[in-house]
């Protein structure tokens, strides 16, 4: 297990548990489909705040989830000392997007103000709800409250602008929903 540099990380996933004797974990994808993340052979493990990076070794789908080996794990002992890791890799080689769209964790952490320029809050996280995304705002101490906000991440109708640079997104929504 080696240390791993924490800029430019994007978490794609989380080991959920242990699977069989033989240092198997199971995964629950974040990707789209969620056999992508089986892609990536090196993967940042974020547990409990440390960080540490682990080959893949193998990996397949496994009912409606995935299950894998990674180097340094093999047995039910060291696969359950990784349950509740993040798995992350390197951004940079995540697929290059189009114009106007944006990967989850480039949006983690943006400032979202209203129209007006008032602060609802930061992104907390993003939820998939088969529809849309939404954006999870939660309050803070230069927000206009400490509400938690669910805003539908729709471009053009409540998503105004996405600015990576100031890192900061508007939003035509009504605070008071």
């Amino acid at each position: 297990m080696s240390d791993a540099k924490a800029d430019s990380l994007a978490v794609l996933g989380k080991i959920t548990s242990v699977y069989g004797i033989k240092g198997w974990v199971k995964v629950l994808s974040y990707t789209e489909p969620h056999s992508n993340i089986l892609k990536y052979r090196h993967w940042t493990l974020d547990l409990n705040g440390r960080k540490f990076t682990l080959e893949l070794l193998e990996g397949k789908p496994h009912g409606k989830g995935l299950v894998a080996r990674l180097s340094g794990c093999s047995d039910r002992d060291q696969a359950a000392g990784l349950c509740g890791a993040l798995i992350s890799v390197d951004a940079n080689l995540l697929p290059a997007l189009e114009e106007g769209e944006y990967y989850w964790h480039q949006l983690e952490g943006l400032t979202v103000r209203l129209t007006d320029g008032r602060e609802l809050g930061t992104v907390s996280y993003l939820l998939e709800t088969g529809s849309n995304d939404v954006l999870v705002v939660k309050g803070t101490a230069s927000s206009i409250d400490k509400k938690e906000r669910l805003v539908p991440y729709l471009p053009g109708q409540f998503v105004q602008q996405v600015d990576l640079e100031n890192r900061q997104i508007v939003v035509d929504w009504d605070p008071e929903f």
